[in-house]
């Protein structure tokens, strides 16, 4: 991420969960965003644990809350000018933001918004991506939920100027202190659904009933044709 910064590249990043992996299959359009991302990295402990049994045996887990403090803690040292893009209301992106700047002291934030839950229209866009350009921004969080976020930075990605776009989902609502994070044991063990489903129940239920048994179902599949294939064609590592 700095050396796009460095560069004055022009990248996107996704953490992805097992919701977006599934989105993905079913809709052509999330399926073509994920793949305009510059770098699609594990969100949840289920895809780290599938990409291993794949051959991928380096895999982690890149949390997206993580992601975000870890880059911010660098942003406040270096003073690289983030946005913030998100957030469930005007208000709970001024307490994320007022949270961020106590923990990181001197973090330069240099603007923020948090969009209706409908489209926007082309004047709305028009007007946020002007925003954004003339805040000077280096990142951009992105924190609308999968898979709108990835959609929009696949939308947006040509007309901004900043480097880096970085959609981390929940990680706005973690770091404003509107919901509590899985224990640390309950992510390690591929739990934190179940965590998160139990204090928002009416949000998250569909999703987790929905996209949690098309995962397994489909990564079985893509596991056999894997296993079948060793034999003839060698480690697909």
């Amino acid at each position: 991420m700095q050396a796009t910064i460095a560069a004055d590249g022009r990248a996107s990043v996704t953490a992805a969960a097992v919701n977006l992996v599934m989105s993905a299959v079913e809709q052509p359009a999330t399926m073509a965003a994920v793949l305009a991302t510059t770098l699609a990295v594990p969100d949840g402990q289920p895809l780290v644990w599938a990409l291993r049994a794949l051959g991928h045996d380096a895999a982690t887990r890149i949390y997206g809350p993580d992601l975000m403090a870890g880059f911010c803690a660098r942003a406040a040292r270096e003073q690289i000018p983030v946005y913030l893009y998100g957030g469930r209301t005007p208000q709970a992106l001024e307490l994320l933001e007022r949270r961020l700047q106590e923990r990181f002291p001197g973090l330069p934030i240099v603007g923020g918004y948090s969009p209706p839950f409908r489209p926007l229209s082309e004047q709305e866009e028009d007007s946020a991506s002007a925003a954004i350009d003339s805040s000077g921004a280096a990142v951009v969080w992105v924190g609308t939920g999968q898979p709108k976020q990835e959609l929009w930075m696949a939308r947006m990605r040509p007309r901004l100027a900043a480097p880096l776009l970085v959609g981390v989902g929940a990680a706005f609502d973690f770091h404003a202190g509107l919901v509590a994070q899985a224990p640390p044991w309950m992510q390690r063990s591929g739990l934190e659904w179940s965590y998160r489903l139990a204090r928002e129940p009416r949000r998250l239920w569909r999703r987790y009933a929905r996209y949690n048994p098309l995962f397994v179902a489909a990564f079985a599949r893509q596991y056999a044709r894997h296993r079948l294939a060793r034999p003839e064609h060698g480690s697909q590592r």
